[in-house]
């Protein structure tokens, strides 16, 4: 559990990292550096590796070890030979449902977490520097107080 939460704390502070560093960047279109262009790629890099890696990895192991999520533990769905006890539940699905099943449902899950992140991070990256449209000046019932025509 222990090294789940500090495989998320990680790469929440690697992405918030990154954020903190858009904002206090140089302007866009400064050249770069062939030395600053290694370590910004090796940072990305590792990274990916991390979030795309190493936390799924992190859920796959505590849910396998800690919570003991097994194949032969079953969430729902028939369970063979019927004895008449089951619920309409059990009849109805023509599947079964294990706990495996979840513990790869979470992985997947981490990694949908971490590729919208993904996106949203470059998408605030490519657009740090449009200019923001400026405030206009509300009333107090939060009309504009500029005319517009």
């Amino acid at each position: 559990m222990i090294a789940l939460l500090l495989s998320f704390v990680v790469a929440f502070a690697g992405i918030g990292g990154a954020l903190r560093y858009g904002k206090r960047s140089r302007p866009v279109g400064t050249p770069l550096s062939w030395g600053e262009a290694l370590a910004a790629s090796t940072f990305a890099f590792a990274l990916m590796f991390w979030s795309y890696g190493v936390v799924p990895h992190q859920w796959l192991t505590w849910a396998g070890n800690e919570l003991n999520w097994r194949p032969d533990k079953l969430v729902a769905g028939p369970k063979l030979p019927f004895t008449g006890d089951e619920g309409i539940l059990e009849y109805a699905l023509p599947f079964q449902v294990n706990y495996e099943n979840l513990n790869h449902i979470g992985a997947v899950a981490i990694y949908g977490l971490f590729l919208t992140l993904h996106v949203a991070l470059w998408v605030i990256w490519q657009d740090r520097a449009k200019a923001r449209p400026p405030a206009i000046a509300t009333s107090e019932y939060g009309r504009p107080l500029v005319k517009q025509g």
